[in-house]
């Protein structure tokens, strides 16, 4: 078997310009659906266009040196791989550091550090995917060296697949590489990777996207295209045109077709995938008939030989520009995009091209394994050195919340802290000490502590599990008392915590709570990341239960945030009536068994990551002020509002004229920093709360 591919940076490498015109609209991809995802809604797409296009090439490359030589020389291909890749991102990476310090705020500094140093290594796709499944860092802003984890997938694949050809080279006969046992090998990755990929996008999407697993099938393809390129280039010139031209337009849709709301990768990765691999296969044997010409144009090419750089150099620049200017305008990103061709040139001149096609590197392996060692090196050492920007490290505030003491309780319930909220009025609406100022004497938390201002660490802490079917909620007050309060909900009911347990300290309740973070209570199917909410779904089914059996509760209090049902399952016009329907009925189970529900509507939402904003901002706070008109249409509250209105025994607490007295809406009220994100509010805040919470309490049990 010959493949028509001849050893990289020889004299007579078959050099096509049809694959160098994929990489440019794969790229184009990329960039303009990052610069605006309204316009190209599925651009991010374009990086599985450059998984199979690697998968092709590497694999030609190796098949071919199998051919020539028998053996595949494994420093000279990780050389080349080193000098072709590692120069350029290692000055990306320490340039995004730089870019970080001068214009990114604080607070994200650390995370960033550890970011790059992860991607030097080429790890940063798994660091991302124990991120995904991480509430609070899922909800984080993107890191500025995000895109390094399709390098990272790719790496990963270098690393493995020339071991794989060599094994199956030596169980296909050296001497004679079989096209059969060949396919039969990639069909062994590509397959189960397939059928991973298509049931972890469904039922975990957030690693899903980011694993080597989910994608390895992608890269097989490629190189399934490369072993059967000596059949698919005697296709009749017909046949092969309208494969290729097919595939582009494929590909061209899939910008446009692939929805980011629904699981990916999974069978939406087909578009871009096959498409590409149709080119691939058909454009050469299609001849002037099919898109090689097209795709060959000089200008086309010339992005695509810039494509590398580009991938690179353009998610830094956005991710600055947003933190310089805020959030940019889709014709303003696209101008950064563009901008960013100006380093992605320079880089490609006077770093990528002069190392990968060095004379000296190219017959000293050794030399260019040094190269690639050092600029990894570099960047590790820059990442690990660029700490000391943060030094001391990022950890809980010395005292874990601090939370007032209830009016009416002791005085040691808990320790003093920041007035907050008792600094405004009955009612606090329009209290001039709920308006946004530039400067406060003090703020509690450190805004850089602020993530770490929540429930979960408050003293004896802990997380609802379960057991079997049955749900097992975490107690706290008086574990004896005749009266029994319980919490359920999402993460926007967990952070009412910290209040509800100083009322129950204070009036020696019984405090039980069943939350679940991206899980409201509800009788029916949530979304989450375009998927089903499973783990959800079981959950609630265990807390009604318990809820309305032998042991329910006296008063159920919930809140949550805003959600949709599966888009599967439910048409998007119809989704609000829908969960609106479903509050209803949800609550109703509650109040027939003589439970009343109080719903604590939904918090405010802010227009910027306030930690981070104050952070940036110590003398002029206005800047993270938001409106009230943008605070208060967003989230859930409306819909709960419709879900409550006309229920017997069901109760809405709207407490958000203290969270947002005036117009704009305050980051800093009473010194204490009210949220911990763009809607999460901290434990400090809500501490301060508590006494405008618990009039309505009692009030429903008496």
């Amino acid at each position: 078997m010959r493949l028509p591919v001849t050893p990289e940076g020889s004299a007579r490498s078959t050099f096509r310009g049809d694959i160098e015109g994929l990489r440019a609209l794969a790229v184009v991809m990329v960039l303009v659906g990052h610069a605006g995802r309204d316009l190209v809604p599925g651009g991010f797409a374009g990086v599985d266009v450059f998984f199979v296009i690697s998968g092709f090439l590497i694999t030609g490359l190796l098949v071919a040196e199998l051919e020539r030589t028998g053996r595949i020389s494994l420093p000279g291909f990780y050389a080349r791989r080193a000098k072709r890749l590692l120069p350029a991102a290692a000055v990306v990476l320490v340039a995004s550091l730089l870019l970080t310090w001068l214009l990114l705020p604080r607070t994200r500094w650390a995370d960033t550090a550890w970011d790059v140093v992860a991607s030097a290594a080429y790890g940063l796709n798994w660091r991302l995917a124990v991120q995904a499944t991480d509430y609070w860092a899922a909800d984080a802003a993107p890191s500025i060296v995000q895109h390094f984890w399709s390098l990272g997938v790719e790496e990963q694949f270098y690393l493995g697949w020339p071991l794989l050809l060599l094994g199956l080279a030596v169980l296909g006969g050296r001497r004679r590489l079989r096209r059969g046992a060949l396919m039969a090998g990639f069909a062994l990755v590509a397959l189960p990777s397939f059928a991973w990929s298509v049931h972890t996008s469904q039922t975990d999407p957030g690693p899903a996207y980011f694993v080597t697993t989910t994608r390895l099938w992608e890269l097989a393809l490629g190189g399934a295209v490369a072993i059967a390129g000596t059949r698919v280039h005697r296709l009749p010139r017909p046949l092969a045109a309208a494969l290729a031209w097919a595939g582009l337009a494929t590909v061209a849709a899939s910008a446009f077709l692939v929805d980011p709301d629904r699981a990916f990768p999974g069978y939406q990765a087909l578009l871009p995938t096959v498409g590409t691999a149709a080119v691939i296969a058909g454009a050469q044997a299609a001849g002037r008939f099919g898109p090689a010409g097209a795709l060959g144009w000089r200008p086309i090419r010339a992005v695509g030989a810039l494509s590398y750089s580009l991938y690179l150099w353009h998610w830094p620049l956005l991710i600055a520009a947003e933190a310089r200017f805020g959030d940019l305008s889709t014709q303003a990103a696209l101008g950064v995009v563009a901008l960013s061709a100006v380093p992605a040139a320079l880089t490609y001149r006077f770093v990528e091209n002069p190392i990968r096609m060095s004379e000296a590197l190219r017959w000293e392996p050794a030399a260019a394994l040094r190269v690639g060692a050092l600029c990894t090196g570099a960047a590790v050492a820059a990442g690990l050195l660029f700490q000391l920007t943060v030094w001391p490290p990022r950890q809980a505030p010395p005292t874990p919340v601090a939370l007032p003491p209830l009016a009416g309780a002791s005085a040691t319930a808990a320790p003093d802290g920041p007035p907050g909220a008792a600094v405004l009025g009955d009612p606090p609406a329009g209290d001039p000490d709920g308006r946004a100022v530039d400067r406060v004497a003090s703020i509690v938390p450190d805004p850089m502590f602020a993530l770490k201002d929540g429930p979960e660490w408050l003293p004896g802490f802990c997380r609802p599990t379960q057991r079997d079917d049955e749900a097992v909620p975490c107690e706290y007050g008086d574990k004896d008392s005749p009266v029994t309060v319980a919490l359920a909900g999402d993460s926007h009911a967990e952070q009412w915590l910290p209040a509800l347990r100083l009322i129950a300290l204070a009036e020696g309740w019984r405090l039980l709570s069943y939350t679940m973070s991206a899980c409201p209570y509800i009788n029916i199917d949530v979304a989450r990341r375009g998927a089903t909410n499973v783990a959800c779904t079981t959950w609630n089914r265990s807390v009604r239960a318990a809820l309305t059996g032998a042991g329910k509760p006296s008063l159920l209090v919930v809140s949550n945030a805003e959600y949709l049902p599966p888009p599967d399952e439910v048409p998007r016009d119809r989704a609000g009536a829908v969960v609106i329907d479903a509050f209803r009925s949800t609550w109703r189970e509650m109040t027939r068994a003589a439970v009343p529900v109080v719903v604590l509507r939904d918090n405010p939402y802010q227009e910027t990551n306030v930690p981070e904003c104050v952070s940036a901002n110590p003398k002029k706070l206005t800047k993270c002020a938001s409106s009230r008109d943008f605070a208060f249409g967003k989230g859930a509250g409306a819909t709960q509002q419709k879900a409550v209105g006309g229920q017997d025994d069901v109760h809405l607490v709207d407490l958000n004229d203290a969270i947002c007295p005036a117009d704009p809406c305050a980051p800093v009220i009473g010194g204490a920093l009210i949220y911990r994100d763009q809607n999460h509010l901290t434990a400090t805040y809500v501490g301060t709360l508590a006494d405008r919470i618990r009039p309505r309490l009692t009030g429903l049990l008496k």
